[in-house]
């Protein structure tokens, strides 16, 4: 059973909280010392504690300091504190300093549950993403629980010491150069080169030779023969970022070198051997494009003999939480910093966000936030997004908009788990093929669309 420390000097308050968590196992202390006592002992999951503790209960000074230590010696620990009706200040103040909310009395039994329950949870996943970092470090990482990125990981752990060719299908920014690099990490070839090209930031009189290296005098400028990425790949991994932007022209060509593996230099004549891995990667809807003919359908089958679609941050539940937390570590020893966590509200501003930059746009607001943060805790403004109020509002009841957004979240499920097969993404949805790719079009699912 779940343990809460419930930190409060009033039994009235703690005969109350006491009902209101029938379902867990709740402990109480009446001050900091008992507190700090009981939360070595044992270990509680989530703490309600407060701010008007003996010896000064008029004043937050001693629940603050009470956080403080907490935080310190459990900083996994969920804090809730409680404060009078009209102390929104001190309330403030301790979500700076690291509470994961707060609560102003008088306390209502159903909302404290809500948020203590929420606190539990996340507690919880924080906890099994750790283990499942020391037990199964295999894609270390690739950080995340959500069920879609799990079922992308264990994919790519299962084809990783195979030579077979792969396709990472994703939005720009969901880190398909990390589950590329992962792969290759926990290869056969890992001791060997990872070589890394965007097929979209070379021009297109460039790429060729950029890929296949070129002999002494193949055109103006060529003062000496220089080998290719490919060449320099050698026994190692061949990473093509953005494949769907390669010119149709040098489609053929990179065919050729997947076929039979070799390849000639431009200006050359000989054919030189190669052996490598090769991982390709695309945000285009490749299977539009093969209709289109701007695509080689012979080259998608051949780079694509195993596909992986990897979510959408949006569509990551609460990993987006647990990215920002490791990432903070990283920009913490990077810029030389000391930001200890993320205040409540700036949790809830990352959750409701829809990152359409995906996790680059992560970084890259977390970078600007360790910088600019003026406090111990980053906040929702250092982010530079907003709290979103979450009552009922025309949006979520509207029937229309919330029958879309439940069938939307159910075919992207069901997709992932029938590892994007439509006729079993079908069967597991009790709908015909027909029905599915009707409602694909209808809600414009182009993620679904990709792998389809």
């Amino acid at each position: 059973m779940d343990k809460i420390l419930v930190v409060d000097d009033d039994l009235g308050i703690q005969k109350q909280l006491k009902w209101s968590f029938s379902g867990y196992d709740v402990i109480f202390a009446e001050d900091r010392t008992s507190a700090i006592a009981q939360l070595r002992r044992f270990e509680p999951k989530v703490v309600t504690l407060d701010l008007g503790l003996p010896p000064d209960p008029s004043n937050a000074t001693e629940g603050l300091a009470t956080l403080e230590e907490i935080l310190a010696l459990a900083p996994q620990t969920k804090v809730i504190v409680v404060t009078g009706n009209n102390d929104k200040k001190n309330a403030l103040k301790a979500v700076n300093l690291g509470a994961y909310d707060f609560y102003q009395k008088p306390i209502d039994s159903d909302t404290i549950q809500i948020l203590v329950s929420r606190a539990i949870n996340l507690f919880n996943l924080e906890m099994e993403n750790r283990h499942l970092a020391e037990v199964a470090p295999s894609m270390d990482k690739i950080i995340g629980q959500s069920e879609g990125l799990l079922a992308a990981s264990r994919k790519a752990e299962r084809i990783a010491q195979t030579d077979i060719s792969t396709l990472l299908l994703g939005e720009s920014g969901t880190g398909k150069e990390v589950f590329a690099r992962s792969i290759h990490e926990h290869s056969l070839r890992k001791d060997k080169a990872f070589v890394a090209i965007n097929c979209a930031s070379i021009p297109e009189n460039l790429l060729e030779s950029e890929l296949f290296g070129y002999e002494k005098g193949a055109f103006t400028g060529a003062n000496k023969t220089t080998p290719g990425k490919i060449e320099t790949a050698q026994n190692g991994t061949l990473f093509l970022d953005e494949i769907g932007d390669m010119p149709i022209g040098l489609q053929a060509k990179m065919l050729r070198f997947l076929q039979e593996r070799v390849i000639e230099r431009v200006g050359g004549r000989s054919e030189i051997p190669v052996n490598i891995r090769v991982i390709c990667a695309t945000h285009r809807d490749i299977p539009s494009m093969v209709a289109e003919q701007t695509f080689r359908e012979d080259l998608f089958y051949r780079v694509g003999e195993i596909s992986i679609i990897i979510p959408p941050l949006k569509d990551r539940d609460n990993d987006v939480v647990l990215l920002a937390k490791t990432f903070l570590v990283q920009y913490n020893e990077e810029f030389k910093t000391k930001i200890k966590g993320f205040s409540g509200s700036a949790i809830k501003a990352m959750r409701q966000h829809k990152w359409p930059g995906n996790i680059r746009e992560l970084q890259n607001k977390l970078k600007s936030a360790v910088i600019m943060a003026e406090g111990t805790h980053i906040q929702a403004e250092d982010l530079s997004l907003l709290v979103r109020d979450e009552g009922p509002g025309i949006d979520t009841l509207n029937l229309r908009e919330v029958r879309e957004q439940a069938e939307s979240r159910a075919i992207r499920n069901a997709f992932l788990v029938a590892e994007h097969n439509m006729s079993k993404t079908a069967e597991l949805l009790g709908v015909t093929r027909p029905t599915l790719y009707s409602l694909i079009e209808k809600y414009h699912l182009e993620d679904v669309k990709i792998g389809s």
